[in-house]
């Protein structure tokens, strides 16, 4: 479980970018973190992980206050949370395998990954998490002949070899065409039901946060002004968060990617599995 309490984040120039921000995200959860540009989105997401520093506030996964953790400790935690990015991050002459073992960075020495000699089970996890994503095919190809989407799927394998505790993912859908945006966000919703992995999602595209998420969060100058399921989120609140506007068009039918995405992962995995990641017996 995450678990934020009165995060702040001021700047040195005096602007307040978060504001005691609270939030829980339980384990199997994807949540979709909605809000204006400047609303303080991205800057939650990076001091989950401490690319920023808060200005005040405790951050705790698990069992861990990552808030209080001093800077080898930090580098230790960050192998815990997954990150993928908006502009993908790859390494563009390096092969698609090469860029996912490079989730593994955390985890091998300087001169084993300079050599690119990892050891034989990451390789294999590499391959299993190619399959998955559908990647399989292109393990030799170089980053910078993919597609926007194969490079989104690159960069999920590359967080889920970490084998994390948390998901977070900052736009990544911003720079694909609606249904490669569909597709990824897909994606991600069945690896996290899969896993029991929890995940905070920085979306622009109300929609697509509406049909996939099911639980979002609005942010609006620094302070969380909706938290809720996709139903909730009426005309008024989106005011609330965005301000005025014509809402219509914005609207989505919610259940159907989850309740599909849903049932695949049960017909994928067995019953006692799915216990085990939902915590049960």
């Amino acid at each position: 479980m995450l678990t934020i309490e009165r995060l702040t984040m001021r700047y040195p120039t005096g602007d307040l970018a978060l504001d005691e921000v609270n939030l829980e995200v339980i384990r199997g959860q994807v949540v979709a973190l909605i809000g204006p540009s400047g609303a303080g989105k991205s800057t939650l997401i990076r001091c989950v992980n401490r690319l920023v520093e808060p200005t005040a506030g405790t951050i705790r996964l698990n069992d861990v206050a990552i808030t209080g953790l001093g800077r080898t400790e930090l580098r230790r935690m960050r192998r815990r949370m997954g990150m993928i990015f908006q502009e993908y991050a790859l390494v563009e002459r390096l092969s698609v395998m090469e860029n996912v073992l490079s989730g593994r960075l955390g985890y091998v020495g300087f001169w084993t990954s300079f050599l690119r000699r990892y050891p034989q089970a990451d390789v294999d996890a590499a391959f299993t998490l190619l399959e998955r994503v559908g990647l399989d095919h292109m393990v030799d190809k170089r980053a910078d002949a993919l597609s926007g989407g194969q490079r989104q799927r690159v960069g999920i394998a590359r967080a889920l070899i970490q084998d994390p505790e948390l998901l977070l993912v900052d736009e990544p859908t911003a720079s694909l065409d609606p249904k490669t945006s569909r597709q990824i966000m897909r994606l991600i919703l069945e690896l996290c039901r899969e896993r029991g992995l929890p995940a905070i999602i920085n979306m622009h595209d109300v929609p697509l946060a509406r049909m996939f998420a099911e639980r979002i969060v609005g942010l609006r100058a620094g302070k969380i002004v909706y938290d809720g399921p996709p139903r909730g989120l009426s005309d008024d609140r989106l005011t609330e968060i965005y301000g005025a506007e014509d809402w219509s068009g914005t609207s989505a039918d919610d259940d159907e990617p989850r309740q599909a995405a849903a049932a695949r992962v049960v017909a994928a995995v067995d019953v006692p599995e799915i216990q085990r990641a939902a915590g049960g017996a």
